[in-house]
């Protein structure tokens, strides 16, 4: 009988390769958790920083209490994504904290764990930035961060870098540490309730691509996978009913698939939906979310032409076309128009047509996150996905 299960036991274990899953030290999900951040910041230390977005009020109370609690609070207010000025400012604001809290949407986040990396070693942002810095590991352990989201999108409270904007290089470039991972991770979908719709689906399309991308890729694991399967669907769905209007089961179903989009991005990497929006995000200003929704469908179908029949994009283009009422074929290029309908912008508000497009496929073929798309894309198909979200 032992013989026998261990036979079993080698059989199902064959074929699945080595991989390593690295994520925040805890996660807390639910309505209601973010009243646990001001007893997990003391946990800590009296000294805060805080890095805050300025649409949610909440993080006003969050501040009182910290206060009242005994704590020597700083806030830094940030807007936009975090530029290297912004690095700077912020690890600057925060010399002393003994904890950083970034509570607000994944930019927020990202400058967020940005400053707790560099506030320890006291060296400049430039030093350590992939691609246009020096690309050198930090020189000490960043400090204890707690990441709280006010957004359904990047899935930065789960993630090891910090995406910060070089003006002078016309790029956004990745802080990255495994040790940037946030100590803690509260997830409160209350804490998206009510936000603007452009804001809703634009973050919610970049949650999607983050899981989708992650269940492509040539480096997807076991684990990835089991995150992307359930969270695909479901985002599709929520995605839907948001669109329509306001929806709290429908809010809580995007911050979770926001959450599997962070935890799988972070262990199986992206693709070229993210290669591009990188580049074009830094040289034409669009919004990283939009960037990311009106690229999934010619991303998907550029793909889908190099791989051919594949078990994993069949699964992809099906859950597309039940949940979004799309066509069975042509599902991926049917996407650009659901948008339409959605009334969410073309790229060509911020990408004139004959732009030369050269630079920006050459810059995206080169970034991070196209080493984990599932196939090697031609200059020219990478300049035909962009032309398709003007």
């Amino acid at each position: 009988m032992e013989a026998r299960c261990e036979r079993h036991v080698a059989i199902l274990m064959e074929g699945i390769a080595a991989f390593g899953f690295a994520t925040a030290g805890r996660i807390r999900f639910g309505r209601g958790t973010a009243s646990e951040a001001v007893d997990a910041a003391l946990s800590f230390g009296r000294r805060v920083l805080i890095l805050r977005g300025g649409s949610v009020a909440w993080v006003d109370e969050l501040s009182r209490e910290l206060t009242a609690a005994g704590c020597d609070v700083t806030e830094v207010r940030s807007s936009g994504e975090p530029s290297v000025e912004d690095v700077r400012s912020a690890a600057l604001a925060g010399r002393g904290a003994q904890v950083v809290l970034g509570v607000g949407g994944g930019a927020v986040i990202d400058l967020a764990k940005a400053a707790a990396a560099l506030i320890p070693s006291d060296c400049d942002v430039m030093e350590h930035l992939e691609v246009v810095g020096a690309g050198k590991p930090l020189q000490a352990d960043p400090l204890p961060m707690i990441a709280i989201p006010t957004t359904a999108g990047t899935g930065a409270e789960v993630t090891k870098n910090a995406v910060i904007a070089v003006t002078q290089a016309a790029r956004k470039v990745s802080l990255r540490d495994d040790r940037m991972l946030p100590r803690l991770a509260l997830v409160d979908p209350a804490l998206t309730d009510g936000a603007p719709r452009g804001v809703t689906l634009g973050s919610g399309l970049d949650a999607l691509v983050q899981v989708i991308e992650p269940y492509l890729s040539s480096k997807a694991n076991p684990l990835s996978d089991a995150l992307c399967r359930a969270a695909i669907p479901q985002g599709i769905a929520a995605l839907k009913r948001l669109a329509a209007g306001e929806d709290p089961a429908a809010r809580d179903a995007m911050a979770y698939v926001s959450l599997s989009g962070g935890l799988a991005l972070a262990n199986a990497g992206l693709g070229a939906v993210h290669g591009l929006a990188g580049v074009i995000g830094g040289q034409f200003g669009a919004p990283h979310g939009l960037i990311c929704g009106r690229l999934l469908g010619p991303v998907l179908a550029a793909n889908s032409d190099v791989l051919g029949a594949s078990r994993r994009f069949s699964e992809v283009q099906t859950w597309l076309a039940e949940g979004f009422d799309l066509p069975e074929t042509g599902t991926f290029t049917a996407l650009s128009a659901l948008l339409d309908d959605w009334g969410l912008e073309r790229l060509n508000r911020w990408i004139p047509e004959g732009t030369d497009l050269v630079e920006t496929a050459q810059e995206a073929a080169a970034s991070s996150s196209m080493r984990a798309n599932p196939c090697a894309l031609s200059q020219d198909a990478l300049e035909n996905c962009i032309r398709a979200a003007l």
